[in-house]
């Protein structure tokens, strides 16, 4: 006997879904695929580029503690703390320049993004506790100022430019978003050996003490603000905070004001690293639907959410009778 479609059963309910959610991600492996494709044109170049700052920068962040040491500088280990953060950022960058088109699997099912929060929290833990040693030694220096060797640290600032600067260089013609943000990191960089240049000058010349303490304490605050704010950040989407409340408040009302739609609930709006997010919502449809008449309520819903590059969406069809699983 040839199905009823004008008043579909239960099962056709959950039909709908599980096609929504095929449907969905569908979509988004071409996407996914289509930015793997373009990533991996770039991949080599990208790899590369990257595996050459993160050496000049991690053999330079070693040659900075020793010269701080040597030269009883506290300006220059606040300096090498700055660069030791930049050094394991660009150790992510290049780890993530490699498995960024690692295809998602039953373990990772949402693929590896995820991996830059904890990168960002072990390196967010690092400078804090390396920044609070570096305080440490700095703020009573301002009471009792300890001379530093001046042409040392003249010799190490000199050396502190040209290295960042060529890794500069080197990554300012990438064309990725990856390379573009660790360009800017050693571009700060450069600045700060700039300004420890000029203080090692002045202190050569005037034999004031307390530059090297003032300078140091500065690099650190600048380094500690930074990382507060990366840190909370990281933290927030650990738990899962919504990254865009505004967005989830859009989407919701822009879902609820669908011709079809009932009610909107159970929205999640959470994200897997700050930039790719993720979607899941139930909708509550006003009628009873036909199959076809649900696929075209999806392609609805997906173009509606389409503006928004979402990584992954869920969408769930309850009838208007029907009690929501997830209730508690």
């Amino acid at each position: 006997m040839p199905h009823d479609h004008s008043k579909p059963d239960h099962k056709t309910h959950q039909h709908s879904v599980a096609c929504d959610h095929d449907h969905d991600h569908k979509d988004d492996n071409e996407h996914s695929h289509g930015l793997f494709g373009h990533h991996h044109h770039h991949h080599g170049s990208e790899s590369g580029n990257i595996a050459t700052a993160f050496w000049l920068n991690f053999s330079f962040t070693i040659i900075e503690f020793i010269g701080g040491w040597l030269t009883n500088s506290v300006a220059i280990m606040a300096d090498a703390m700055h660069d030791l953060g930049d050094t394991l950022a660009i150790a992510f960058a290049w780890f993530a320049a490699k498995i960024a088109g690692k295809e998602a699997n039953p373990r990772y099912s949402y693929g590896y993004r995820r991996w830059s929060l904890l990168s960002a929290l072990v390196n967010s833990v690092i400078l804090v506790l390396g920044s609070c040693w570096i305080l440490y030694e700095a703020i009573p220096r301002l009471w009792e100022p300890q001379l530093p060797h001046a042409l040392g640290m003249m010799g190490l600032a000199v050396l502190g430019v040209l290295v960042n600067g060529a890794a500069v260089l080197k990554l300012r013609g990438g064309k990725t978003q990856n390379e573009k943000i660790l360009t800017w990191h050693l571009l700060e960089d450069v600045l700060g050996w700039v300004a420890v240049l000029v203080g090692s000058i002045l202190i050569y010349f005037t034999d004031w003490a307390w530059v090297d303490p003032v300078l140091s304490i500065g690099f650190t605050c600048f380094i500690l603000i930074n990382v507060w704010r990366n840190l909370r950040r990281t933290l927030a989407l650990f738990l899962q905070v919504s990254p865009d409340p505004k967005l989830a408040a859009k989407i919701e009302h822009q879902l609820q004001h669908l011709e079809f739609v009932q009610d909107v609930h159970h929205l999640h709006l959470w994200s897997l690293d700050g930039e790719k997010h993720v979607l899941t919502a139930h909708l509550v449809l006003k009628a009873e639907t036909a199959t076809e008449q649900l696929k075209a309520h999806k392609e609805q819903i997906r173009q509606l959410l389409q503006p928004y590059q979402l990584e992954h969406t869920t969408i769930e069809f309850e009838f208007n009778q029907e009690v929501c699983r997830d209730q508690h």
